[in-house]
């Protein structure tokens, strides 16, 4: 699968939920944060749908089942059923299930998005390292999982069996702030054990291909908030990818991006898979975007609006940012100066 190092955010001339035919859409950041929804995300989601765009929403969360899901989505107004949520919950089962006989015990380490999603694929869940399981799986169960929990995984994996993990996304949003995700639960066993669980959840193939799966996505767009799951995830499945500045990363995160890290697109939320993107383009030593350009000079990224008004849209400037700042930092991360450019933004 041939993949393309972006040295600049790409332009369409069509609206993103046009030009594309599902949007794979994380939840926690994009879509709802804390169980709220965010500005924007229950309008724009009801036009893309009713212009004919499939909405997919694929959720490293482990915990909550497709049904909880969908019925949490219809409730702030995206009307969504089951079928429509892919987790990662759903991607390790499936892993497990392809290398253990039918019919095997799986201890599980989490919550009930895990016990369903195994017994899809006719597996048991098991509750104790004693229950001679096949296979370890460790999933985000909340923040009150027992630390026992741990302790069980970690007598299971000391005698052999296998460990697998939804995830290991190290945090994850709440309404008060960022919290512990998966990935914080999987390094406290790791330490115990000395350990590696085979993981399926996003940045990784096997979430991507769960997803296609059950999508049938011939033109698919990945819609997310985090560079290191989502974009990257993006990039290993060799399709385009929409960043929202809704979630974890922030605009300084995005203009020090490593190639694998950088969108296709990006906007502020979710209204912009509604429009096109702008096209970025070479100027002089720097690249215009909308009414401003942007360029690398002595270690600072430097921006200029047309006019010197700074009148123009404030993600315009940061795509031209964008691409000043990929182009020079070419396959590495940008180390270049860009307070005083995003002040001037807002951003």
């Amino acid at each position: 699968m041939t993949r393309v190092t972006r040295t600049r955010p790409a332009g369409s001339a069509r609206s993103l939920h046009r030009a594309y035919d599902t949007a794979l859409l994380d939840l926690d950041g994009v879509v709802y944060a804390g169980g709220e929804a965010i500005a924007h995300a229950v309008d724009a989601l009801g036009t893309a749908r009713a212009d004919g765009m499939h909405l997919a929403y694929v959720t490293n969360n482990a915990l909550r089942t497709p049904d909880a899901v969908a019925a949490h989505l219809t409730e702030l107004g995206v009307p969504a059923a089951a079928g429509d949520v892919i987790t990662s919950a759903q991607a390790v089962a499936r892993l497990i299930a392809e290398q253990v006989p039918a019919g095997s015990r799986v201890l599980v380490i989490g919550g009930e998005g895990l016990r369903v999603a195994l017994r899809e694929r006719g597996l048991v869940p098991v509750e104790s390292a004693e229950d001679d399981p096949a296979a370890v799986v460790q999933g985000y169960g909340g923040p009150d999982l027992a630390w026992g929990r741990f302790a069980e995984a970690s007598y299971a994996i000391a005698r052999g069996v296998p460990w697998f993990a939804s995830n290991t996304d190290l945090t994850i949003p709440s309404g008060r702030g960022i919290a512990p995700g998966n990935g914080a639960a999987v390094e406290v066993v790791r330490i115990a054990t000395g350990a590696e669980p085979q993981v399926a959840g996003k940045p990784l193939t096997p979430m991507h291909r769960e997803t296609i799966l059950r999508t049938g996505a011939e033109r698919p767009l990945v819609v997310g908030d985090r560079l290191d799951t989502d974009i990257e995830g993006a990039h290993n499945g060799g399709v385009d990818s929409l960043l929202v500045l809704t979630g974890v990363t922030d605009a300084a995160g995005l203009l020090a991006a490593e190639p694998r890290y950088r969108p296709t697109y990006v906007a502020a939320d979710l209204r912009g898979l509604l429009t096109g993107q702008p096209e970025v383009a070479p100027a002089g030593d720097g690249f215009v975007c909308g009414g401003w350009t942007a360029a690398a000079r002595d270690g600072v990224l430097a921006l200029e609006a047309d006019g010197g008004a700074g009148e123009g849209d404030p993600l315009d400037g940061l795509r031209a940012l964008c691409a000043a700042a990929w182009t020079h930092a070419g396959e590495g991360a940008c180390a270049l100066d860009s307070g005083k450019a995003l002040s001037r933004l807002g951003l």
